[in-house]
């Protein structure tokens, strides 16, 4: 115990002595248990002091004073920036076992069948084991996830829904075009709501009910102008990024170019928000080796630090990882690593949170802020491939109405196979169970945005060019574009940065 203490008072002293501060022997020998030890590591680990100083106050003084400056100074940034993390993911290390998957399907399934059930069409939902038995002809709504989907021989789609109480075949017939039209959209393991007559085994469509968003929702608009802005896929690292591009936006954000306007802009930028890929990783695509700059992550993270201590320091930069990122690609993603981007943590200015997370902006005594949810966007892919209206009216340039696919499930990746992910037991952190003023994305690579039932759709750019497996995949970047949202009127301008 002894020599602890001993060594913590040298740690302390090194402290002292880097800050530029002589520390009076008096003060010294106050410094006598693991209390006193540890109060006084966070007092000097939160002082700026430039100038060599001899203290020599009492120890309880100079904790309770740093103590209640400190506790002053992080309600003054709160009420500053107005910003509170709703929510961001927080893993508890487990081992996962079968039952796991199980209970996060069923979570999933109460989630979105508490928002189904607040739809005046299914009120009177019934489950699927009330319906198995009977024979009589009769009408019925029932809720499940969508375990099966094909098409018959005669042409007309057969679902199989699944509730903890039962299956059921759902059939959404050809001769009825436009309800023909939304089911073949439906993918597995999404949740609906059925209304429809049960003829023997089978129950024969009228109606699918998705969870959606409310038509109602309203649109909120700040009191004073100002601008939040998004940006997304930095890629730092790549030999594809593009460091004149993002200079000339740190040059526009510190108010050195710019028309009269864009000036005035950037002046009121009060929140910046950065959903995902921050550095472009080791090992992502195969023969990515050969497109680095940089080979070493943690240098990559440095850069990018570097890059980011650039833009004023009274913005705040709330930064969520993508799947280029140095942590697991498995949904949902917690913060990103300290082991890897610790350089990241060190910028006064960043807010780290999950992929997804939920983030309150701009709140006041009289309004109640706006509600954004970031999410990188690794789901994108898939429904890109597998749904045919998604794919047929533009693919990966239509960012925006994959964003309102995923807000009508009222999920970030409603097929199984569409994402990796960890199966938490007492939820599913990818429902969107609180419909946001704003969706944010990336991913992609192409900056578009939209508005979906008073939900603003941003999905960001990027700052890297065209890679070689791009080429492959058919993706055609448009980098170097910055979405800007005015808050007290909510329209949206895209600068852009790059040739």
């Amino acid at each position: 115990m002894e020599q602890e203490l001993i060594k913590k008072k040298r740690e302390i002293i090194d402290i002292f002595l880097k800050k530029g501060i002589l520390i009076s022997s008096e003060l010294f020998k106050e410094i006598n248990d693991f209390e006193h030890i540890s109060r006084i590591f966070d007092v000097l680990q939160s002082k700026q002091i430039d100038d060599v100083l001899i203290i020599s106050t009492n120890l309880n003084n100079l904790i309770s004073e740093t103590k209640t400056q400190k506790i002053e100074d992080v309600k003054e940034e709160q009420q500053k920036h107005k910003i509170k993390v709703v929510y961001s993911y927080k893993e508890e290390p487990k081992k996962r076992e079968p039952q796991d998957f199980v209970d996060y399907f069923n979570n999933r399934y109460k989630a979105i069948e508490k928002i189904l059930k607040q739809r005046q069409e299914l009120k009177n939902t019934v489950s699927i084991n009330k319906i198995i038995n009977k024979k009589e002809k009769e009408n019925t709504s029932i809720i499940g996830i969508v375990s099966n989907k094909h098409v018959t021989k005669n042409g007309n789609l057969l679902l199989v829904l699944e509730d903890p109480t039962g299956q059921r075949s759902v059939l959404v017939n050809k001769n009825k075009p436009s309800l023909f039209n939304d089911a073949k959209d439906i993918v597995l393991d999404e949740v609906i709501g059925v209304i429809g007559v049960n003829v023997d085994t089978i129950t024969f469509a009228n109606n699918i009910i998705w969870p959606d968003t409310p038509t109602n929702k309203e649109l909120k608009k700040a009191e004073q102008e100002k601008y939040a802005l998004f940006l997304s896929d930095l890629h730092v690292g790549s030999s594809k990024f593009l460091p004149d591009d993002f200079d000339k936006f740190l040059r526009w954000i510190n108010g050195d170019i710019g028309n009269e306007q864009q000036r005035h802009i950037a002046k009121n930028i009060e929140y910046i928000f950065i959903a995902g890929d921050l550095v472009d990783g080791c090992g992502i695509y195969p023969e990515q080796d050969k497109e680095l700059i940089i080979n070493d992550v943690y240098q990559q993270y440095k850069e990018c630090a570097d890059l980011l201590k650039q833009i004023p320091q009274h913005i705040p930069l709330v930064i969520c990882p993508g799947n280029h990122d140095a942590l697991r690609i498995s949904e949902p993603q917690p913060l990103l690593s300290k082991n890897f981007a610790k350089p990241m943590y060190e910028l006064n200015n960043a807010i780290m949170v999950s992929n997804p997370s939920l983030i309150n902006i701009h709140s006041s005594s009289n309004f109640m802020g706006f509600d954004v949810l970031m999410y990188h966007g690794y789901s994108f892919d898939y429904f890109v491939a597998e749904v045919d209206s998604l794919r047929n009216q533009g693919g990966y340039d239509r960012a925006d109405l994959i964003m309102k696919f995923l807000l009508k499930r009222r999920h970030l990746a409603p097929s199984h196979l569409s994402t990796l992910y960890i199966p938490d037991t007492k939820k599913d952190p990818l429902v969107i169970e609180k419909v946001p003023d704003f969706f944010l994305s990336g991913h992609i690579h192409k900056s578009i945005t939209a508005n979906y039932r008073n939900t603003t759709l941003i999905c960001g750019s990027c700052w890297q060019s065209k890679t070689t497996f791009q080429e492959k995949v058919g993706h055609n970047p448009e980098p170097s574009r910055v979405p800007i949202v005015n808050l007290q009127t909510r329209d949206i301008k895209i600068l852009k940065f790059g040739s």
